[in-house]
């Protein structure tokens, strides 16, 4: 049976959300986990394909970052333009197919040209994943909850990252890194299936809060056509609040997709762990720390949002400001164990963006331009964050590896350091405009 809408029932507006809506957002949320842990597997599994393959740090950066990135952002704008026109169900299916049989051809790769193709069709999949994914959950929450829904659902990349380090080195330690490929690939295959069969595409804009004229009764939403393309595109880029989000999150992401890409090599080769300790330790320490980051986040930025507007740059300024000095202890310990406790500050409050990013966006766009938007969010911040951070800090390791020939990667995560300081001052702008927007609002 499908799972039908809480928002086919009149006054859903004002009630909690009912059991299929937690359904259908625990669905995703796995689907979400899947996405990123066909994603992660490539940087988990690097010594071992490494080892094999003879591929370079930088070579590692390129398919994990700028290669990956360039098919995934890119492809993400008409997709989502699709989405908005069609079933959006249906197309998060189709993509979760494809990606996840494009990670299993990873498992067959016999020469970097060869799983460099593999990775770019990964991205082409994912392109279709977590656009849709927003706007399906934010017509299944009302406002007010929304906040709590996609940081719940943005407790996929942690989940799926620290499943790939517990799954991905357990099989590469007892079998082979291709079979973890293999594997985590037809598991996508048939969730693909499950989403197809067992989730319906809710009313857009069904739980919003009806409009109201000064001597009429409370109307309730009424379906508007999907605007064009280009009118999405401009709307976007035009309102300097959405334009400055997706900016000071792409900062963000500059450090946090090169860290998750080069954290599991580093560990390994410059401070001695071993793939079961790495399974082990560095799994729950990115489950743990990640998931209360982004959860904790999403349950605040709910609360603050509702009298300070500003909390939604307040917030990820304040977090990366305490990260910054653990993350400069992680990459500085000798000891890997000291590492992993330093490491466990910036792990949480890194992410202290994503929840408040995603919300903020999906609750200043129409219902019926959310999925557009939100790959408009995610095309500003992978392209800096995903194309640009990994690429970055693997050509710097490989700069350094002449002069520093045991700890190039080292040296190359202090080169984040400055990144940094450009987020916190990117958000922190970032609170100026929506205070000088909501002050205009409030005028007009």
């Amino acid at each position: 049976m499908a799972v039908a809408a809480s928002s086919a029932v009149p006054g859903a507006q004002s009630a909690r959300p009912g059991a299929r809506a937690w359904f259908v957002l625990a669905l995703l949320c796995f689907v979400y986990v899947l996405n990123f842990l066909d994603r992660q597997l490539l940087s988990i599994l690097a010594k071992p394909i490494q080892d094999e393959l003879g591929v370079t740090d930088g070579q590692l950066g390129l398919i994990s970052g700028l290669y990956f990135a360039m098919f995934y952002c890119i492809l993400a704008i008409p997709v989502g333009w699709l989405a908005d026109r069609t079933n959006r169900v249906r197309v998060l299916s189709l993509a979760c197919a494809l990606w996840s049989a494009a990670t299993a051809a990873c498992g067959f790769a016999q020469n970097y040209p060869q799983l460099a193709a593999a990775r770019m069709m990964v991205g082409v999949g994912e392109a279709g994943g977590v656009p849709p994914s927003y706007a399906i959950i934010s017509d299944y929450f009302r406002p007010g909850t929304r906040g709590t829904a996609l940081g719940l659902f943005n407790l996929g990349p942690p989940i799926g990252s620290a499943l790939g380090v517990a799954f991905g080195a357990s099989v590469a330690a007892a079998y082979s890194w291709r079979d973890a490929f293999i594997w985590v690939g037809v598991i996508g295959v048939v969730t693909a299936l499950i989403v197809w069969f067992f989730v319906r595409e809710p009313k857009k804009g069904g739980l919003d809060e009806p409009t109201q004229a000064a001597d009429e009764p409370v109307q309730p939403v009424a379906a508007e056509p999907a605007p064009g393309f280009t009118a999405t595109c401009r709307m976007y880029f035009s309102n300097p609040v959405l334009r400055g989000m997706a900016l000071a999150s792409g900062a963000t992401q500059f450090v946090t997709y090169a860290l998750l890409n080069f954290a599991t090599l580093f560990l390994m080769r410059e401070k001695g762990m071993t793939l079961q300790e790495i399974a082990l330790w560095y799994a729950l320490l990115l489950g743990v720390s990640v998931s209360l980051g982004i959860f904790g986040s999403g349950w605040l930025i709910d609360r603050l949002s509702r009298r300070y507007k500003t909390a939604y740059a307040y917030l990820p300024a304040v977090g990366l400001i305490v990260a910054a000095p653990f993350f400069a202890g992680f990459v500085w310990a000798s000891d890997w164990r000291v590492a992993l406790l330093f490491l466990s500050v910036p792990m949480a409050l890194n992410y202290f963006y994503l929840s408040p990013a995603v919300t903020l966006v999906q609750e200043e766009v129409r219902p019926n331009q959310r999925v557009l938007a939100g790959a408009l969010l995610l095309l500003v911040m992978n392209l800096i964050g995903l194309g640009l951070g990994p690429t970055f800090l693997g050509a710097a390791s490989d700069f350094f590896r002449a002069s520093h020939p045991d700890n190039s990667l080292q040296m190359a995560f202090y080169c984040l350091l400055p990144f940094y300081g450009l987020a916190i001052v990117m958000f922190l702008g970032l609170a100026r405009k929506i205070r000088l927007q909501s002050q205009k609002e409030v005028v007009s």
